[in-house]
């Protein structure tokens, strides 16, 4: 049970706790290479699991959690993230946006749930896969934005170029939509299941 693809899917788990403390520390830098690590072995051991028949059902029960706990903390971190001088939110995360991410996922694995207990088949879906591209997309994007801020006066220690603010709004907006799009083909998905069960 613990091969490679589920050691991995545990580190990610110990990895997300490491990458939230040095949120909330405000040390941006290191925050930024603890989430790329972890935002790899999410795609690495979903790589090894297929490539060589490894797929578990601890992993497919493991790995979701795992992801949902790194990319949801992520978020809940950035939208909490004080704001600077003027009323500037430094990471561009607004709190609605992690909202939105986390009812999200709530929703598809009380969906999951419901149907694979009726025997249903509710896999993961590339959607669901460019949504969590997408997502740590936004993520990496703000923290690389707070390395710009000087936490000890809460301003910016050099204001960041205005295409990277500019960009992360529009990778941030992108990354909600894309997930409530996600959402909706999930939801779709489980009334047809229910529908095709009657």
């Amino acid at each position: 049970m613990l091969n490679v693809p589920n050691q991995l899917t545990l580190a990610r788990i110990v990895l997300s706790v490491i990458l939230f403390v040095f949120l909330e520390l405000g040390w941006y830098q290191t925050s930024l290479i603890l989430f790329v690590i972890t935002a790899g072995t999410d795609w690495l051991d979903g790589y090894w699991a297929r490539k060589y028949g490894q797929v578990t059902q601890l992993g497919r029960v493991l790995d979701p959690f795992a992801d949902k706990l790194f990319i949801c903390g992520t978020f809940i971190l950035l939208s909490a993230v004080p704001q600077l001088t003027g009323g500037i939110a430094p990471s561009g995360i607004a709190a609605w946006m992690a909202v939105v991410i986390v009812g999200r996922e709530l929703l598809v694995t009380a969906l999951r749930t419901f149907v694979e207990q009726q025997g249903g088949d509710f896999s993961a879906k590339w959607i669901g896969k460019w949504k969590m591209a997408l997502q740590c997309l936004a993520a990496s994007w703000s923290i690389v934005q707070l390395t710009y801020v000087d936490q000890a006066v809460g301003a910016w220690q050099t204001v960041p170029p205005a295409w990277m603010s500019s960009g992360l709004v529009v990778v941030a907006w992108a990354a909600v939509l894309l997930t409530i799009y996600s959402g909706i083909t999930y939801v779709l998905a489980a009334i047809k299941i229910f529908v095709t069960a009657e």
